[in-house]
């Protein structure tokens, strides 16, 4: 039985310290990934039961010919003061007001958000989860919006229980929206002036120009022209031109293959000492094989951008494939079955993986699944 037990730890270790994984991500412990779970099934209840305690105003009342009417004045996000009618007088009003006075539903995540923090989990910076807040405050995600780039792939981390070793954050923010498409099974009825939103926050964001027209596809700041926020879409029949999108009432940057990142599109919770908020973010098995597939479009593999998706997808791939090998078989087939332009551009972005991350391609059954399923196929 001694020695049974001894083989089973070595394997372990063995695992532990000579798997590729190893190099790229640490587990967070059990207290980390449990603090993570509450936080989540936290947010995820604070959005179906907010109250009048979590909108920001006060009841006024209003005598009409010797009779009580109660009306709720409140700010927007956008800072426009507004004044609704609530009723007359009686006990149903009075019960309302009474629990103006307890907690928000969105004053409990605070205690959480910092506790996930502080066990390790990883957060958003200020400044970006004030603005990734203002969105969702505005009906953004509602709306289908999805949180993609860089701080999709930290909170893919905090998904899988996991810290990255080499997660560098960029100043950037990056959304995306399926557009015109109807194939994502997200709402997209509700009207959001997104465009409105960022100016509430009085940052200083501005529109940029896209492709050379007017109309911008983002924000920026001057004065920090890394400070940006891009939005993004799959390609329409317009092709790759900006449109703006009629209820999202913001400027969309087509690209090529962002649909396969929309697609199987889930829920997590993104958050930062001040509080907490529930995001779309795509399926993290996706956005790798996506993350290979743009980086072998792009023409340089050397460039700022490419070794970043290649690094987003060496860092999901080391903890998918040993893990979750089917989630990452499945997205990877689905890739090769949209046809050559898709496999022959994948199976480039993989030779990249491989250059940069051997470890990580150490693993024939990865490479191959990776490659184009007809040996005949080309790489051009």
């Amino acid at each position: 039985m001694a020695t049974v037990l001894y083989v089973v730890i070595l394997t372990a270790r063995e695992f532990q310290y000579n798997h590729p994984v190893a190099s790229l991500y640490t587990d967070l412990t059990l207290t980390a990934q449990t603090a993570y779970a509450q936080l989540l099934d936290a947010a995820l209840a604070a959005e179906h039961l907010r109250s009048v305690a979590d909108l920001k105003g006060s009841f006024a009342a209003k005598t009409v010919r010797g009779r009580v009417y109660w009306y709720y004045q409140y700010t927007e996000p956008s800072g426009k003061l507004r004044q609704v009618y609530v009723g007359p007088d009686g006990e149903p009003v009075q019960r309302l007001m009474q629990r103006k006075a307890e907690p928000g539903t969105a004053d409990s995540l605070q205690p959480l958000a910092r506790s996930a923090l502080a066990l390790g989990c990883a957060g958003a910076l200020p400044r970006h989860y004030r603005v990734i807040r203002r969105l969702a405050d505005y009906g953004f995600f509602a709306a289908g919006g999805v949180l993609v780039g860089t701080h999709a792939f930290l909170s893919f981390a905090n998904q899988l229980g996991v810290r990255w070793h080499d997660a560098a954050r960029t100043q950037d923010v990056d959304f995306a929206h399926a557009g015109k498409s109807v194939s994502i099974l997200l709402p997209s009825t509700v009207e959001v002036r997104t465009a409105d939103a960022i100016a509430s926050l009085e940052m200083g964001f501005l529109p940029i120009g896209a492709l050379g027209t007017d109309k911008g596809a983002g924000f920026l700041i001057p004065r920090e022209p890394g400070f940006r926020l891009d939005f993004l879409t799959t390609l329409h029949h317009g092709g790759n031109a900006p449109f703006e999108h009629p209820r999202l009432h913001v400027t969309l940057q087509p690209l090529r293959f962002m649909e396969f990142a929309l697609e199987g599109v889930g829920q997590a919770v993104l958050f930062a000492e001040e509080g907490a908020v529930v995001v779309n973010l795509p399926d993290p098995a996706r956005y790798a094989i996506h993350k290979l597939i743009i980086a072998g479009e792009r023409r340089s593999s050397s460039g700022i951008k490419a070794r970043k998706d290649v690094a987003q997808a060496a860092h999901l791939l080391a903890y998918l494939w040993p893990l979750q090998r089917s989630r990452a078989e499945a997205a990877a087939e689905d890739a090769h079955s949209r046809g050559k332009a898709w496999s022959s551009r994948l199976a480039r972005g993989a030779v990249t993986l491989a250059a940069a991350y051997p470890d990580v391609a150490r693993q024939p059954a990865l490479m191959a699944a990776l490659s184009p399923r007809d040996s005949g196929s080309s790489l051009s």
